[in-house]
């Protein structure tokens, strides 16, 4: 097991990888920084592995599932993940490290929205998204995530080992985000330092086309996480449109005795069995949900042992 992993997703970084390796072997030397290659067509393998870190390969394209690989692989106390296009500075992990292995944090947010990430990121529409997810996360689970979707991140054992990843692209941050926040494991925020990309380095993020995969995602996890509050939405929604529907049927009913709009009596009819449908749908998966905590929480506990045995046997060979 390693004290501290340093994982790098990476496809096509050949401009900047060396760099980005080489700055986390000087900062944290203790670390081992492993690089996740995602079928590049560059030199970006070749030259990870001359400055000094251990390269692997994923063959199925997306970020999430380069994650995936790597979470499965690799065992560690500490893991810090961070973009292989020089964005960020390694000297920030220092302190990230920290609240994982001094404070018992399980996930580390690197946070660039509160530095230099809205003066060094001139694409409009990513800083707007940015600001969107983070906003709307924040609302709907009461939190005060202040960066969401940022590529630099400390985890621990236990959040690596018991985090389903489902997403395969890069809508893979905010799942960890929000799978963090429904399970109540420990969050922090750190202040980081962001600065854009190179001369010659291209970003690999869609601003649409993954900002709508972004906001699918959150739309998918609040209806898996919270259902009974998106039911309840959804009954509420419903009900409104069936009463709107109903009322003049009603009160042209009481005023001649008769109901000419048959149609629209139907159609309210069945706006209220839908609602009432949702509500008990709501209910039903609620209880699961709280079954699949009270699992989660057993499958917690067992991952907790197995680290400190792990942690008994690393200390045990080093004596």
């Amino acid at each position: 097991m390693d004290k501290i992993a340093v994982l790098i997703p990476c496809y096509n970084e050949s401009k900047t990888i060396r760099k980005v390796v080489e700055d986390f072997k000087k900062e944290l030397p203790e670390s081992t920084v492993y690089v996740y290659d995602n079928n590049s067509t560059d030199e970006t393998a070749q030259i990870a592995k001359q400055a000094g870190a251990i390269v692997r390969y994923e063959k199925k394209q997306g970020k999430g599932n380069v994650i995936r690989r790597m979470f499965r692989e690799i065992d560690a106390e500490c893991y810090i993940m961070i973009d292989g296009d020089d964005t960020y500075s390694a000297e920030d992990a220092k302190q990230m490290k920290e609240f994982v292995l001094e404070k018992n944090v399980d996930m580390v947010i690197g946070d660039r929205l509160s530095s230099s990430y809205f003066t060094e990121n001139k694409r409009l529409f990513h800083n707007t998204g940015n600001v969107l997810v983070r906003k709307l996360i924040n609302i709907i689970y009461k939190s005060n995530i202040r960066d969401v979707m940022t590529g630099y991140r400390a985890f621990s054992y236990r959040f690596v080992k018991t985090f389903p990843v489902l997403s395969k692209g890069f809508e893979i941050e905010t799942e960890m985000t929000i799978h963090t926040l429904d399970k109540d494991m420990g969050i922090e925020n750190v202040i980081i330092e962001y600065k854009d990309r190179p001369s010659g380095s291209s970003s690999k993020l869609n601003t649409y086309s993954d900002g709508f995969k972004v906001i699918k995602t959150i739309f998918n996890l609040y209806k898996n996480y919270r259902p009974l509050s998106f039911f309840t939405w959804l009954f509420a929604i419903l009900a409104i449109m069936g009463t709107w529907l109903f009322i003049p049927v009603a009160i042209e009913y009481f005023e001649t005795g008769l109901v000419p709009k048959m149609p629209t009596l139907v159609a309210s009819v069945f706006f209220y069995l839908f609602a009432i449908q949702s509500l008990f749908s709501g209910l039903i998966l609620d209880t699961i949900v709280k079954k699949d905590k009270q699992r989660f929480e057993i499958e917690l506990n067992r991952y907790e042992d197995e680290f400190k045995k792990q942690i008994y046997i690393v200390e045990k060979d080093e004596i």
